[in-house]
């Protein structure tokens, strides 16, 4: 069933004399008269239609009247490769339906898509190019669906739920406002804010699915109007803040890049006087510097003498912020008789230069990002290009990154939607088991904080999405690029012993990936750290 979900997602073969509609923003092809014939991307739908006879529930399907499926033949989406420029082919309609969807050639006697080869402009390697990304997508979407699937079979309303889920974002995605709106209304009732673990996640998914609606503009128009910017109130601000206080201390996922990020820090500074640290985000800007604390502790107790000098350069836009988390690290490292100097560069990182860090000879310099560069990873790449430019040249002895460890940035908003899911069903999961279920505190964590990321990846396109988490394996093609290289960490048992000390559940793992440690709940991975030098 997996297998005919992939071929479904990859392309349309159209049936009782619908025809192929391209839509350049998706980067997908769709049937015009969808609803006469109705589609589902889920590869579940004989067992969703199995256990929801009876109580009235639309199912899509992807079966005939005779039970066959009507196959998706494999056609590449041209729309990453021509980029806003993409154009639509048009034929002429003998369906009629009204739709202003744009529509692609197919020759009537095979009823498949003709091959665009003619077509000016067009070369093999754009169709190979397109195929590949096109693959790429529904192997997150088979992936996902099915592990969530999964995790839930055993309980029928979830099922239900993740159906409706991915229905939802189909029809969002066709910019079918109608459907879309006619699922988001079944979904405030069954994904509940105080209720199982997926109605909580789904709950987060809802409100992106409902924000990026609103966002869409009929068919026939292509693209979506401006996103907004986000002009956060000073209490949304505030609850965010607390959210993030609550998930450092209830939660081991920010912890895990600290304590990996100081043994690394450490090693590097072993026997050194004159210590330079560049924190990149101040650690998302948490109260009373808790990284730097413990980094201070432990150069205070390490054997021999302690440093002659310690520097902290936090760098970001909440300069006020920072400079009181300086003066009191600054205070606490006096007690423990460390010469610390703490300043502060008020800038984002895209337009971070070399010159803004103040390097002196003779001191060892490292770099410090904890969940900060996947938010300068735009399509272009430049901007990540840029940020790694400034810190190859400030030659840091080590680079330490922590990143989240999903893919959240494909091309594909279907794509992104399921790994997202089943990323977030996975975090949702451990907090279950972490926090009573009325607890107030887990409440805030998923509302406040993860449900912002959630939206984001879900409801924004362009400059304002800014949650592009990737993989491992992508961020390593990245740096390489970059001109760093990577120093493998091997820390396996003392990350364990140290997990074990701060968080007694036995769901979370530590493992080692291709020299990179990778914190995760239940076999799904949720946070890596890995070191890099010049």
């Amino acid at each position: 069933m997996i297998n005919d979900m992939a071929n479904v997602f990859l392309s349309l073969e159209p049936c009782n004399g619908d025809q192929i509609g391209y839509d350049p923003l998706e980067n997908g092809l769709y049937l015009r008269n969808h609803k006469e014939l109705s589609y589902s991307l889920n590869p579940y739908t004989s067992v969703l239609k199995r256990s929801a006879a009876g109580n009235g529930m639309m199912i899509s399907t992807l079966s005939n009247g005779s039970g066959n499926f009507k196959r998706l033949r494999r056609t590449p989406s041209l729309g990453e490769s021509f980029g806003s420029n993409s154009t639509f082919y048009s034929t002429d309609s003998s369906s009629g339906g009204g739709s202003n969807c744009s529509t692609l050639p197919r020759n009537d006697s095979t009823n498949s898509v003709n091959s665009l080869s003619l077509q000016p402009g067009l070369h093999f390697r754009h169709h190979v190019w397109a195929l590949n990304q096109r693959y790429l997508a529904a192997e997150a979407i088979e992936e996902a669906a099915a592990e969530i699937i999964n995790e839930e079979e055993a309980n029928g309303e979830a099922v239900k739920l993740v159906q409706l889920l991915i229905t939802c974002a189909e029809a969002v995605a066709c910019r079918d406002k109608s459907r879309a709106s006619v699922l988001l209304s079944e979904l405030r009732s069954s994904a509940l804010v105080f209720g199982t673990s997926f109605q909580r996640v789904a709950s987060c998914f809802m409100q992106g699915l409902a924000d990026r609606l609103a966002l869409v503009q009929p068919l026939g128009m292509v693209g979506y109007v401006a996103t907004p910017a986000m002009n956060k109130t000073d209490i949304a601000l505030e609850k965010k803040e607390e959210a993030l206080r609550l998930l450092y201390e209830m939660c081991p996922h920010i912890q895990f890049g600290h304590f990996v990020a100081n043994s690394l820090i450490l090693e590097a500074f072993e026997g050194e006087s004159f210590i330079h640290v560049v924190d990149l985000g101040m650690s998302l800007g948490l109260p009373h510097g808790h990284q730097w604390r413990r980094l201070i502790q432990s150069l205070a107790n390490r054997p021999g003498h302690p440093p002659r000098r310690l520097r902290i350069t936090a760098v970001g836009q909440n300069i006020e912020k920072f400079q009181v988390i300086g003066d009191e690290l600054e205070a606490y490292a006096r007690s423990l008789g460390i010469s610390l100097e703490f300043s502060a560069v008020e800038s984002n990182l895209e337009n971070l230069k070399p010159k803004d860090i103040k390097a002196y000879d003779g001191e060892v310099l490292v770099v410090n990002s904890i969940l900060q560069l996947h938010c300068v990873v735009k399509e272009s790449r430049g901007a990540l290009n840029s940020v790694l430019q400034v810190v190859h040249e400030l030659s840091p002895r080590i680079l330490v990154l922590v990143e989240q460890d999903s893919s959240h940035n494909g091309p594909f908003f279907l794509g992104r939607f399921m790994e997202a899911l089943h990323y977030y069903s996975a975090i949702f999961d451990s907090l279950d088991v972490m926090l009573p279920k009325y607890d107030t505190k887990r409440a805030k964590i998923e509302q406040f904080y993860f449900a912002e990321e959630i939206k984001n990846i879900v409801s924004c396109e362009g400059p304002a999405r800014v949650e592009r988490h990737e993989r491992v394996d992508q961020w390593r093609r990245r740096m390489s690029r970059a001109g760093f290289q990577a120093a493998p960490i091997k820390m396996v048992p003392q990350a364990k012993q140290w997990l074990a000390k701060v968080n007694g559940h036995e769901g979370f793992t530590i493992t080692e990936e291709k020299g990179c440690l990778v914190l995760g709940w239940t076999s799904k991975p949720i946070v890596a750290a890995s070191c890099w030098k010049c």
